[in-house]
Protein backbone atom coordinates (compact mmCIF):
# COMPACT_ATOMS: atom_id res chain seq x y z
CA UNK A 1 0.00 0.00 0.00
CA UNK A 2 1.16 3.38 -0.77
CA UNK A 3 0.38 4.67 3.19
CA UNK A 4 -0.64 3.62 6.31
CA UNK A 5 -1.22 6.87 7.89
CA UNK A 6 -1.87 10.64 6.24
CA UNK A 7 0.98 12.97 6.87
CA UNK A 8 -1.07 15.00 9.36
CA UNK A 9 -2.36 11.71 11.43
CA UNK A 10 0.72 10.53 13.89
CA UNK A 11 1.59 11.40 17.53
CA UNK A 12 3.60 10.43 20.26
CA UNK A 13 1.30 7.49 21.02
CA UNK A 14 2.34 6.01 17.69
CA UNK A 15 6.23 6.19 18.64
CA UNK A 16 8.10 2.62 17.65
CA UNK A 17 5.54 2.12 14.79
CA UNK A 18 6.85 1.24 11.58
CA UNK A 19 4.83 3.16 9.18
CA UNK A 20 4.28 4.15 5.24
CA UNK A 21 3.29 7.65 4.68
CA UNK A 22 3.15 9.28 1.04
CA UNK A 23 3.13 12.68 -0.29
CA UNK A 24 4.76 15.41 -1.70
CA UNK A 25 7.72 17.50 -0.40
CA UNK A 26 7.39 20.40 0.82
CA UNK A 27 11.09 21.87 1.91
CA UNK A 28 14.41 19.74 2.33
CA UNK A 29 17.18 20.84 4.97
CA UNK A 30 20.73 19.84 4.85
CA UNK A 31 23.08 19.50 7.96
CA UNK A 32 25.91 17.71 6.88
CA UNK A 33 24.95 13.94 8.11
CA UNK A 34 21.36 14.47 8.50
CA UNK A 35 19.05 15.75 5.89
CA UNK A 36 15.41 16.73 6.77
CA UNK A 37 12.33 16.91 4.83
CA UNK A 38 8.56 18.27 5.46
CA UNK A 39 6.28 15.87 3.57
CA UNK A 40 2.69 16.98 3.01
CA UNK A 41 -0.77 16.08 2.09
CA UNK A 42 -3.85 17.81 2.52
CA UNK A 43 -3.87 16.25 6.04
CA UNK A 44 -0.89 18.21 7.00
CA UNK A 45 2.71 18.00 7.51
CA UNK A 46 5.36 15.43 8.72
CA UNK A 47 9.21 15.35 8.91
CA UNK A 48 10.89 13.08 8.06
CA UNK A 49 14.77 12.58 8.93
CA UNK A 50 17.85 10.90 7.11
CA UNK A 51 20.48 9.61 8.98
CA UNK A 52 24.13 9.15 7.76
CA UNK A 53 25.30 7.19 10.60
CA UNK A 54 22.16 5.03 10.18
CA UNK A 55 22.38 4.55 5.88
CA UNK A 56 25.01 6.54 4.68
CA UNK A 57 23.15 6.29 0.72
CA UNK A 58 19.75 6.91 1.81
CA UNK A 59 21.09 9.76 3.27
CA UNK A 60 22.52 11.19 0.09
CA UNK A 61 19.75 10.08 -1.88
CA UNK A 62 17.53 12.42 0.49
CA UNK A 63 19.26 14.88 -0.81
CA UNK A 64 18.75 14.62 -4.57
CA UNK A 65 14.64 14.90 -3.44
CA UNK A 66 13.01 18.42 -5.33
CA UNK A 67 10.32 20.43 -3.91
CA UNK A 68 7.21 18.59 -5.13
CA UNK A 69 8.98 15.49 -5.91
CA UNK A 70 5.81 12.94 -5.08
CA UNK A 71 7.72 10.12 -2.70
CA UNK A 72 6.56 7.14 -0.11
CA UNK A 73 8.75 6.60 2.65
CA UNK A 74 8.38 3.40 5.22
CA UNK A 75 10.42 3.80 8.27
CA UNK A 76 9.82 4.84 11.89
CA UNK A 77 7.92 7.01 14.12
CA UNK A 78 10.48 8.44 16.57
CA UNK A 79 10.40 10.96 19.36
CA UNK A 80 11.50 14.50 17.23
CA UNK A 81 14.12 15.92 19.44
CA UNK A 82 13.48 19.83 18.38
CA UNK A 83 9.80 19.84 18.86
CA UNK A 84 7.60 22.22 16.77
CA UNK A 85 4.49 22.73 18.94
CA UNK A 86 2.43 24.94 15.67
CA UNK A 87 1.70 21.45 13.86
CA UNK A 88 -0.02 18.76 15.33
CA UNK A 89 2.80 16.16 13.98
CA UNK A 90 5.00 18.94 15.52
CA UNK A 91 6.34 15.74 18.87
CA UNK A 92 7.32 13.19 16.33
CA UNK A 93 9.52 12.22 13.23
CA UNK A 94 9.56 9.36 10.76
CA UNK A 95 13.46 7.66 10.65
CA UNK A 96 13.38 6.59 7.09
CA UNK A 97 14.96 3.15 6.66
CA UNK A 98 13.91 3.37 2.69
CA UNK A 99 11.82 5.66 0.25
CA UNK A 100 10.75 5.05 -3.41
CA UNK A 101 9.80 8.12 -5.92
CA UNK A 102 7.07 7.78 -7.14
CA UNK A 103 6.85 10.86 -9.55
CA UNK A 104 9.65 13.92 -10.22
CA UNK A 105 8.62 17.18 -10.14
CA UNK A 106 9.97 20.58 -11.97
CA UNK A 107 10.36 23.09 -9.88
CA UNK A 108 7.19 25.10 -9.13
CA UNK A 109 6.88 28.52 -10.40
CA UNK A 110 6.19 29.73 -6.40
CA UNK A 111 6.07 28.31 -3.35
CA UNK A 112 4.09 26.32 -2.52
CA UNK A 113 3.47 27.17 1.11
CA UNK A 114 0.66 29.07 3.57
CA UNK A 115 2.40 32.51 2.31
CA UNK A 116 3.45 32.10 -1.62
CA UNK A 117 5.53 34.56 -3.37
CA UNK A 118 3.15 34.26 -6.37
CA UNK A 119 0.53 36.98 -7.52
CA UNK A 120 -3.02 35.96 -8.09
CA UNK A 121 -2.26 36.21 -12.41
CA UNK A 122 -0.11 33.08 -12.24
CA UNK A 123 -1.46 31.50 -9.67
CA UNK A 124 -4.33 31.04 -11.31
CA UNK A 125 -2.08 29.71 -14.51
CA UNK A 126 -1.21 26.96 -12.44
CA UNK A 127 -4.05 26.60 -10.20
CA UNK A 128 -3.42 23.00 -9.63
CA UNK A 129 -0.18 23.85 -7.57
CA UNK A 130 -2.12 26.52 -5.87
CA UNK A 131 -4.62 24.19 -4.75
CA UNK A 132 -2.15 22.47 -2.70
CA UNK A 133 -1.63 24.82 -0.26
CA UNK A 134 -3.18 24.20 2.89
CA UNK A 135 -5.15 27.81 3.15
CA UNK A 136 -6.47 27.53 0.00
CA UNK A 137 -7.49 23.97 0.46
CA UNK A 138 -9.12 24.79 4.05
CA UNK A 139 -11.12 26.79 2.28
CA UNK A 140 -13.07 24.12 0.11
CA UNK A 141 -13.25 22.04 2.42
CA UNK A 142 -15.17 24.65 3.95
CA UNK A 143 -17.15 24.61 1.16
CA UNK A 144 -17.84 21.52 1.29
CA UNK A 145 -18.69 21.07 5.13
CA UNK A 146 -21.31 23.87 4.17
CA UNK A 147 -22.80 22.16 1.17
CA UNK A 148 -23.20 19.82 3.52
CA UNK A 149 -24.71 21.54 6.00
CA UNK A 150 -27.19 22.90 3.63
CA UNK A 151 -28.09 19.58 2.47
CA UNK A 152 -28.50 18.26 5.80
CA UNK A 153 -30.69 20.64 7.47
CA UNK A 154 -33.08 20.92 3.83
CA UNK A 155 -33.16 17.28 3.91
CA UNK A 156 -34.37 16.56 7.28
CA UNK A 157 -37.04 19.44 6.80
CA UNK A 158 -38.27 17.44 4.07
CA UNK A 159 -36.94 19.34 0.97
CA UNK A 160 -36.36 17.76 -2.06
CA UNK A 161 -33.28 17.82 -4.29
CA UNK A 162 -34.20 18.33 -8.35
CA UNK A 163 -32.17 18.93 -11.05
CA UNK A 164 -33.56 21.59 -14.02
CA UNK A 165 -32.06 21.96 -17.17
CA UNK A 166 -29.04 23.66 -17.98
CA UNK A 167 -29.52 24.20 -21.62
CA UNK A 168 -33.08 26.68 -21.92
CA UNK A 169 -34.12 29.58 -23.45
CA UNK A 170 -32.81 33.07 -23.54
CA UNK A 171 -34.79 35.67 -21.82
CA UNK A 172 -34.25 39.38 -22.02
CA UNK A 173 -34.85 40.05 -18.21
CA UNK A 174 -31.83 40.11 -16.10
CA UNK A 175 -28.26 40.05 -17.15
CA UNK A 176 -26.93 38.86 -20.08
CA UNK A 177 -27.02 34.80 -21.21
CA UNK A 178 -24.15 33.35 -22.19
CA UNK A 179 -25.87 31.02 -25.64
CA UNK A 180 -25.21 27.60 -26.56
CA UNK A 181 -25.35 27.33 -30.95
CA UNK A 182 -27.82 23.99 -31.33
CA UNK A 183 -26.39 21.82 -34.25
CA UNK A 184 -29.60 19.76 -34.73
CA UNK A 185 -31.11 23.15 -34.95
CA UNK A 186 -29.21 25.69 -37.44
CA UNK A 187 -29.45 29.46 -36.31
CA UNK A 188 -31.26 28.52 -33.00
CA UNK A 189 -29.39 28.80 -29.49
CA UNK A 190 -29.69 27.74 -25.84
CA UNK A 191 -29.01 30.15 -23.27
CA UNK A 192 -27.16 28.41 -20.26
CA UNK A 193 -29.52 29.16 -17.30
CA UNK A 194 -29.12 32.67 -14.83
CA UNK A 195 -31.02 30.75 -12.20
CA UNK A 196 -33.94 27.82 -12.05
CA UNK A 197 -36.91 30.18 -11.61
CA UNK A 198 -39.16 29.24 -13.97
CA UNK A 199 -38.69 25.72 -13.22
CA UNK A 200 -38.55 26.12 -9.91
CA UNK A 201 -41.91 27.36 -10.38
CA UNK A 202 -43.34 24.84 -11.96
CA UNK A 203 -42.12 22.61 -9.86
CA UNK A 204 -44.11 24.17 -7.37
CA UNK A 205 -47.15 23.61 -10.12
CA UNK A 206 -46.52 19.85 -10.41
CA UNK A 207 -46.72 19.68 -6.49
CA UNK A 208 -43.48 19.22 -4.91
CA UNK A 209 -44.05 21.40 -2.75
CA UNK A 210 -40.60 21.74 -0.93
CA UNK A 211 -37.65 21.88 -3.65
CA UNK A 212 -34.17 22.35 -3.16
CA UNK A 213 -30.79 22.25 -5.46
CA UNK A 214 -27.28 23.16 -5.35
CA UNK A 215 -27.06 24.54 -8.87
CA UNK A 216 -24.72 26.33 -11.20
CA UNK A 217 -25.99 29.65 -12.71
CA UNK A 218 -24.42 31.51 -15.65
CA UNK A 219 -24.47 35.13 -15.96
CA UNK A 220 -22.37 37.35 -18.83
CA UNK A 221 -21.75 40.56 -17.06
CA UNK A 222 -18.65 42.43 -15.77
CA UNK A 223 -16.61 40.87 -12.90
CA UNK A 224 -15.78 41.85 -9.23
CA UNK A 225 -14.15 40.07 -6.35
CA UNK A 226 -17.62 38.72 -5.59
CA UNK A 227 -18.79 38.20 -9.29
CA UNK A 228 -17.95 35.30 -11.63
CA UNK A 229 -19.49 34.11 -15.28
CA UNK A 230 -20.44 30.79 -13.72
CA UNK A 231 -21.36 30.42 -9.62
CA UNK A 232 -23.33 28.63 -7.52
CA UNK A 233 -26.55 29.24 -5.51
CA UNK A 234 -28.60 27.29 -3.08
CA UNK A 235 -31.70 27.49 -4.89
CA UNK A 236 -34.80 26.97 -3.11
CA UNK A 237 -38.63 27.30 -2.83
CA UNK A 238 -41.70 26.15 -0.99
CA UNK A 239 -45.50 26.02 -1.43
CA UNK A 240 -48.21 27.28 0.18
CA UNK A 241 -46.43 29.89 2.19
CA UNK A 242 -45.84 33.31 3.14
CA UNK A 243 -43.40 35.89 3.67
CA UNK A 244 -42.51 34.91 7.22
CA UNK A 245 -42.48 30.98 6.31
CA UNK A 246 -39.73 31.65 4.29
CA UNK A 247 -37.80 33.82 6.23
CA UNK A 248 -38.38 31.76 9.33
CA UNK A 249 -37.26 28.26 7.20
CA UNK A 250 -34.29 29.79 6.16
CA UNK A 251 -33.22 31.95 9.52
CA UNK A 252 -33.11 28.41 10.67
CA UNK A 253 -30.87 27.03 7.96
CA UNK A 254 -28.27 29.82 8.18
CA UNK A 255 -28.42 29.16 11.65
CA UNK A 256 -28.01 26.03 11.38
CA UNK A 257 -24.73 26.49 9.20
CA UNK A 258 -22.80 28.64 11.01
CA UNK A 259 -23.13 26.38 13.88
CA UNK A 260 -22.45 23.46 11.79
CA UNK A 261 -19.88 24.72 10.13
CA UNK A 262 -18.08 27.14 12.64
CA UNK A 263 -19.86 26.59 15.51
CA UNK A 264 -20.83 30.46 15.65
CA UNK A 265 -24.21 31.64 17.29
CA UNK A 266 -25.76 34.22 14.53
CA UNK A 267 -27.11 35.80 17.27
CA UNK A 268 -30.54 38.14 16.27
CA UNK A 269 -31.49 38.49 12.57
CA UNK A 270 -33.42 42.00 12.34
CA UNK A 271 -35.85 42.94 9.68
CA UNK A 272 -35.10 46.53 8.11
CA UNK A 273 -37.66 48.01 5.25
CA UNK A 274 -35.81 48.83 2.33
CA UNK A 275 -36.44 52.58 3.07
CA UNK A 276 -34.90 52.01 6.52
CA UNK A 277 -31.85 50.57 5.06
CA UNK A 278 -31.27 53.28 2.97
CA UNK A 279 -31.96 55.73 5.50
CA UNK A 280 -29.73 54.29 8.01
CA UNK A 281 -27.05 53.13 5.98
CA UNK A 282 -27.24 54.23 2.40
CA UNK A 283 -27.41 50.94 1.25
CA UNK A 284 -29.93 47.84 0.90
CA UNK A 285 -26.87 45.20 2.57
CA UNK A 286 -26.11 47.23 5.13
CA UNK A 287 -22.68 45.97 7.46
CA UNK A 288 -24.37 45.63 10.70
CA UNK A 289 -21.56 45.15 12.59
CA UNK A 290 -20.80 48.64 13.69
CA UNK A 291 -23.01 51.67 13.99
CA UNK A 292 -21.94 55.12 13.04
CA UNK A 293 -25.03 55.25 10.75
CA UNK A 294 -25.44 58.06 8.29
CA UNK A 295 -27.04 60.96 10.52
CA UNK A 296 -29.72 64.20 8.20
CA UNK A 297 -27.46 67.29 8.66
CA UNK A 298 -30.46 69.88 6.66
CA UNK A 299 -32.00 71.44 9.20
CA UNK A 300 -28.71 72.32 11.04
CA UNK A 301 -26.29 73.01 7.93
CA UNK A 302 -28.83 74.96 5.38
CA UNK A 303 -29.34 78.42 5.30
CA UNK A 304 -25.87 79.75 6.04
CA UNK A 305 -24.53 81.03 2.73
CA UNK A 306 -22.70 77.74 2.46
CA UNK A 307 -23.57 77.21 -1.24
CA UNK A 308 -21.96 73.46 -1.33
CA UNK A 309 -24.95 72.65 1.60
CA UNK A 310 -27.54 75.15 0.45
CA UNK A 311 -27.52 73.99 -3.18
CA UNK A 312 -27.43 70.36 -2.04
CA UNK A 313 -30.66 67.67 -2.27
CA UNK A 314 -29.36 66.23 0.80
CA UNK A 315 -26.28 66.90 3.41
CA UNK A 316 -25.32 63.75 5.40
CA UNK A 317 -23.00 63.24 8.28
CA UNK A 318 -21.62 60.30 10.02
CA UNK A 319 -20.01 60.24 13.49
CA UNK A 320 -16.63 58.78 14.24
CA UNK A 321 -16.37 57.98 17.89
CA UNK A 322 -12.94 59.35 19.14
CA UNK A 323 -11.89 60.52 15.85
CA UNK A 324 -10.64 63.83 16.76
CA UNK A 325 -7.77 61.45 16.81
CA UNK A 326 -7.11 61.94 13.25
CA UNK A 327 -4.60 64.19 11.67
CA UNK A 328 -4.81 66.80 8.89
CA UNK A 329 -3.46 64.57 6.93
CA UNK A 330 -5.74 61.57 7.72
CA UNK A 331 -8.65 63.96 6.84
CA UNK A 332 -7.17 65.15 3.43
CA UNK A 333 -6.54 61.56 2.54
CA UNK A 334 -10.28 60.63 3.64
CA UNK A 335 -11.29 63.56 1.53
CA UNK A 336 -8.86 62.10 -1.63
CA UNK A 337 -10.84 59.11 -0.94
CA UNK A 338 -13.89 60.24 -1.52
CA UNK A 339 -13.64 62.11 -4.41
CA UNK A 340 -12.22 59.15 -6.84
CA UNK A 341 -14.46 58.66 -9.68
CA UNK A 342 -15.60 55.14 -7.97
CA UNK A 343 -17.38 57.13 -5.16
CA UNK A 344 -17.46 60.74 -7.19
CA UNK A 345 -18.37 62.90 -4.01
CA UNK A 346 -17.02 66.19 -4.82
CA UNK A 347 -15.76 66.64 -1.25
CA UNK A 348 -15.44 66.18 2.67
CA UNK A 349 -16.38 68.33 5.22
CA UNK A 350 -15.19 67.51 8.92
CA UNK A 351 -16.01 69.11 12.39
CA UNK A 352 -13.80 68.00 15.13
CA UNK A 353 -15.69 67.70 19.27
CA UNK A 354 -12.65 68.50 20.95
CA UNK A 355 -11.78 67.71 24.58
CA UNK A 356 -12.84 71.09 26.46
CA UNK A 357 -16.34 70.97 24.20
CA UNK A 358 -14.99 73.35 21.26
CA UNK A 359 -15.03 72.56 17.77
CA UNK A 360 -12.84 72.78 14.95
CA UNK A 361 -14.10 72.96 11.50
CA UNK A 362 -13.38 73.10 7.88
CA UNK A 363 -16.17 75.11 7.47
CA UNK A 364 -15.52 77.66 10.41
CA UNK A 365 -16.00 80.56 8.33
CA UNK A 366 -19.51 80.20 7.60
CA UNK A 367 -20.64 78.12 10.87
CA UNK A 368 -20.11 79.63 14.28
CA UNK A 369 -19.30 77.42 17.52
CA UNK A 370 -23.05 77.79 18.35
CA UNK A 371 -24.40 76.32 14.91
CA UNK A 372 -21.36 73.36 15.15
CA UNK A 373 -22.75 72.72 18.70
CA UNK A 374 -26.21 71.98 16.44
CA UNK A 375 -24.29 69.62 14.54
CA UNK A 376 -22.82 67.83 17.49
CA UNK A 377 -26.21 67.53 19.58
CA UNK A 378 -28.08 65.92 15.73
CA UNK A 379 -25.25 63.43 16.05
CA UNK A 380 -25.33 62.90 19.49
CA UNK A 381 -21.49 63.84 19.32
CA UNK A 382 -18.85 63.06 22.39
CA UNK A 383 -15.55 65.65 22.97
CA UNK A 384 -13.01 64.14 20.80
CA UNK A 385 -15.41 62.43 18.38
CA UNK A 386 -15.59 63.57 14.81
CA UNK A 387 -18.58 64.45 12.75
CA UNK A 388 -18.03 63.65 8.84
CA UNK A 389 -20.45 65.28 6.37
CA UNK A 390 -21.17 64.85 2.35
CA UNK A 391 -23.71 66.64 -0.05
CA UNK A 392 -25.54 66.15 -3.13
CA UNK A 393 -28.46 64.90 -4.30
CA UNK A 394 -30.19 62.61 -2.06
CA UNK A 395 -29.75 59.25 -3.12
CA UNK A 396 -25.74 59.41 -4.48
CA UNK A 397 -24.62 60.84 -1.41
CA UNK A 398 -26.17 58.56 0.80
CA UNK A 399 -24.64 55.35 -1.48
CA UNK A 400 -21.50 57.88 -1.05
CA UNK A 401 -21.68 57.90 2.84
CA UNK A 402 -22.65 54.21 2.56
CA UNK A 403 -19.01 53.67 0.89
CA UNK A 404 -17.40 56.29 3.26
CA UNK A 405 -18.57 54.87 6.68
CA UNK A 406 -17.72 51.33 5.69
CA UNK A 407 -14.10 52.71 4.70
CA UNK A 408 -13.83 54.62 8.36
CA UNK A 409 -15.19 51.00 9.83
CA UNK A 410 -12.43 49.17 8.52
CA UNK A 411 -9.89 51.35 9.56
CA UNK A 412 -11.04 51.47 12.82
CA UNK A 413 -11.27 47.86 13.40
CA UNK A 414 -14.99 47.55 13.36
CA UNK A 415 -15.13 45.41 10.91
CA UNK A 416 -13.69 41.72 11.76
CA UNK A 417 -13.84 39.23 10.04
CA UNK A 418 -14.40 36.39 12.82
CA UNK A 419 -17.46 38.64 13.89
CA UNK A 420 -20.95 38.46 11.50
CA UNK A 421 -24.55 39.69 11.69
CA UNK A 422 -27.33 39.08 9.52
CA UNK A 423 -30.14 41.34 8.45
CA UNK A 424 -32.81 40.98 6.28
CA UNK A 425 -34.46 43.78 3.98
CA UNK A 426 -37.82 43.58 3.13
CA UNK A 427 -40.47 45.96 1.66
CA UNK A 428 -38.03 46.65 -1.77
CA UNK A 429 -39.79 48.39 -4.26
CA UNK A 430 -41.51 46.51 -7.33
CA UNK A 431 -40.10 48.37 -10.55
CA UNK A 432 -38.22 51.37 -10.79
CA UNK A 433 -38.13 53.38 -14.07
CA UNK A 434 -35.42 54.02 -16.95
CA UNK A 435 -35.07 57.35 -17.46
CA UNK A 436 -33.49 56.41 -20.72
CA UNK A 437 -36.31 53.98 -22.21
CA UNK A 438 -38.89 55.52 -19.98
CA UNK A 439 -39.53 51.52 -18.98
CA UNK A 440 -40.72 50.91 -15.97
CA UNK A 441 -37.98 47.29 -15.05
CA UNK A 442 -38.25 44.69 -12.34
CA UNK A 443 -35.96 45.39 -9.48
CA UNK A 444 -35.96 41.38 -8.73
CA UNK A 445 -38.05 39.45 -11.44
CA UNK A 446 -41.05 39.61 -13.72
CA UNK A 447 -42.22 36.88 -11.65
CA UNK A 448 -42.00 38.80 -7.93
CA UNK A 449 -45.46 39.70 -6.40
CA UNK A 450 -46.55 42.85 -5.31
CA UNK A 451 -47.80 42.43 -1.60
CA UNK A 452 -51.08 42.26 -1.19
CA UNK A 453 -52.39 46.13 -0.71
CA UNK A 454 -50.61 47.02 -2.94
CA UNK A 455 -52.26 45.11 -5.76
CA UNK A 456 -54.57 47.60 -6.59
CA UNK A 457 -51.35 50.69 -7.25
CA UNK A 458 -49.75 48.67 -10.32
CA UNK A 459 -52.51 50.63 -12.36
CA UNK A 460 -52.38 53.90 -10.42
CA UNK A 461 -48.77 54.66 -8.89
CA UNK A 462 -46.61 51.67 -10.03
CA UNK A 463 -43.49 53.33 -8.16
CA UNK A 464 -44.63 53.04 -4.72
CA UNK A 465 -45.75 49.50 -5.03
CA UNK A 466 -43.65 47.52 -2.70
CA UNK A 467 -43.03 43.91 -3.58
CA UNK A 468 -43.13 40.88 -1.31
CA UNK A 469 -39.62 40.42 -1.93
CA UNK A 470 -36.55 39.77 0.48
CA UNK A 471 -32.85 39.72 1.03
CA UNK A 472 -30.53 38.96 3.59
CA UNK A 473 -27.46 40.40 3.91
CA UNK A 474 -24.38 39.20 6.37
CA UNK A 475 -21.70 41.38 7.38
CA UNK A 476 -22.69 44.43 4.32
CA UNK A 477 -22.91 41.46 1.68
CA UNK A 478 -25.84 40.25 -0.15
CA UNK A 479 -25.85 36.87 0.37
CA UNK A 480 -29.37 35.40 -0.70
CA UNK A 481 -32.61 36.77 -1.66
CA UNK A 482 -35.95 35.95 -3.30
CA UNK A 483 -39.63 36.60 -3.11
CA UNK A 484 -43.28 35.13 -3.09
CA UNK A 485 -44.29 34.46 -6.51
CA UNK A 486 -47.04 35.43 -8.82
CA UNK A 487 -49.48 32.74 -9.13
CA UNK A 488 -52.13 33.77 -10.61
CA UNK A 489 -52.46 34.01 -14.60
CA UNK A 490 -54.30 37.66 -14.51
CA UNK A 491 -51.87 39.04 -12.65
CA UNK A 492 -48.56 38.13 -14.10
CA UNK A 493 -50.19 39.08 -17.03
CA UNK A 494 -50.65 42.85 -15.61
CA UNK A 495 -47.18 42.46 -14.50
CA UNK A 496 -45.97 42.08 -17.83
CA UNK A 497 -48.10 44.77 -19.23
CA UNK A 498 -46.42 46.87 -16.92
CA UNK A 499 -43.17 45.98 -17.81
CA UNK A 500 -43.70 46.77 -21.42
CA UNK A 501 -44.05 43.37 -22.70
CA UNK A 502 -46.67 42.89 -25.78
CA UNK A 503 -48.92 40.14 -25.25
CA UNK A 504 -47.30 38.37 -27.94
CA UNK A 505 -43.82 38.79 -26.59
CA UNK A 506 -45.04 37.66 -23.17
CA UNK A 507 -46.23 34.35 -24.72
CA UNK A 508 -43.54 33.78 -26.64
CA UNK A 509 -40.98 33.85 -23.73
CA UNK A 510 -43.01 32.73 -20.84
CA UNK A 511 -46.43 30.80 -22.53
CA UNK A 512 -45.10 27.63 -21.12
CA UNK A 513 -45.62 29.47 -17.25
CA UNK A 514 -48.63 31.49 -18.03
CA UNK A 515 -49.90 27.88 -19.52
CA UNK A 516 -49.23 25.98 -16.39
CA UNK A 517 -51.08 28.77 -13.94
CA UNK A 518 -54.29 27.86 -15.72
CA UNK A 519 -53.67 24.18 -14.24
CA UNK A 520 -53.85 25.25 -10.83
CA UNK A 521 -50.82 26.89 -9.56
CA UNK A 522 -50.14 26.97 -5.61
CA UNK A 523 -49.44 30.25 -3.58
CA UNK A 524 -45.49 29.86 -3.24
CA UNK A 525 -42.12 31.63 -3.29
CA UNK A 526 -38.54 30.77 -2.75
CA UNK A 527 -35.09 32.39 -2.33
CA UNK A 528 -31.69 31.68 -3.65
CA UNK A 529 -28.26 31.95 -1.76
CA UNK A 530 -24.93 32.58 -3.63
CA UNK A 531 -22.54 29.63 -2.17
CA UNK A 532 -19.80 30.85 -3.22
CA UNK A 533 -20.50 34.27 -1.02
CA UNK A 534 -21.35 32.30 1.77
CA UNK A 535 -18.20 29.94 1.86
CA UNK A 536 -15.99 33.31 1.10
CA UNK A 537 -17.64 35.39 4.63
CA UNK A 538 -17.34 32.46 6.67
CA UNK A 539 -13.76 31.88 5.38
CA UNK A 540 -12.92 35.46 5.80
CA UNK A 541 -11.45 36.34 2.35
CA UNK A 542 -13.01 39.13 0.52
CA UNK A 543 -12.95 37.59 -2.92
CA UNK A 544 -15.33 34.20 -4.00
CA UNK A 545 -12.26 33.49 -6.27
CA UNK A 546 -10.51 31.99 -3.38
CA UNK A 547 -13.08 29.44 -2.47
CA UNK A 548 -14.15 27.96 -6.28
CA UNK A 549 -11.48 25.13 -7.31
CA UNK A 550 -11.25 26.87 -10.57
CA UNK A 551 -11.88 30.24 -10.79
CA UNK A 552 -12.11 32.64 -13.72
CA UNK A 553 -9.64 36.02 -13.86
CA UNK A 554 -11.47 38.98 -13.52
CA UNK A 555 -11.28 39.60 -16.95
CA UNK A 556 -13.34 35.74 -17.53
CA UNK A 557 -10.60 34.06 -18.20
CA UNK A 558 -10.05 30.88 -17.24
CA UNK A 559 -6.44 31.25 -17.56
CA UNK A 560 -5.19 27.71 -17.10
CA UNK A 561 -7.36 25.72 -19.99
CA UNK A 562 -6.87 29.34 -21.78
CA UNK A 563 -10.66 29.72 -22.16
CA UNK A 564 -12.67 31.31 -24.09
CA UNK A 565 -11.17 30.32 -27.26
CA UNK A 566 -12.13 30.22 -30.47
CA UNK A 567 -13.55 27.08 -32.81
CA UNK A 568 -11.86 25.87 -35.90
CA UNK A 569 -13.60 26.43 -39.07
CA UNK A 570 -14.94 22.94 -39.47
CA UNK A 571 -16.47 23.42 -35.94
CA UNK A 572 -17.90 26.86 -36.72
CA UNK A 573 -19.48 25.36 -40.27
CA UNK A 574 -21.47 22.82 -38.26
CA UNK A 575 -22.66 24.64 -36.15
CA UNK A 576 -23.36 27.49 -38.77
CA UNK A 577 -21.69 30.26 -37.69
Amino acid sequence: MHRTHTCGELRSTHIGEEVTLSGWVQRRRDFGAMTFIDLRDRYGITQLSFNEDQDKSLNSEARSLGREFVIKVIGYVIERSNKNLNIPTGEIEIQVTRFEVLNAALTPPFTIEEDTDGGEEIRLKYRYLDLRRTPIQDKLILRSKLNKAVRDYLNEADFIDVETPVLIKSTPEGARDFVVPSRMNEGQYYALPQSPQTFKQLLMVSGFDKYYQIVKCFRDEDFRADRQPEFTQIDCEMSFVERDDILSTFEGMIRSVFKQVKNIELGEIPRLTYEDAIRRFGSDKPDMRFGMELIDMDTVTKGNGFGVFDNADSVVAINVSGGNTYTRKQLDELTDWVKRPQIGAMGLIYCRINEDGSFKSSVDKFFSQEQLAQWSLVCESKPNDLILLLSGQKDKVRKQMNELRLFVGEKEGLRPKTKFKACWIIDFPLVEKDDESNRWHAMHHPFTSPIPSHRELMHTDPGNVKANAYDMAINGMEVGGGSIRIHDKALQKQMFDLLGFTEKEAQEQFGFLMNAFEYGAPPHGGIAFGLDRLTAILAGTDSIRDVIAFPKNNMGRDVMIDAPASLNKDQQKELGL
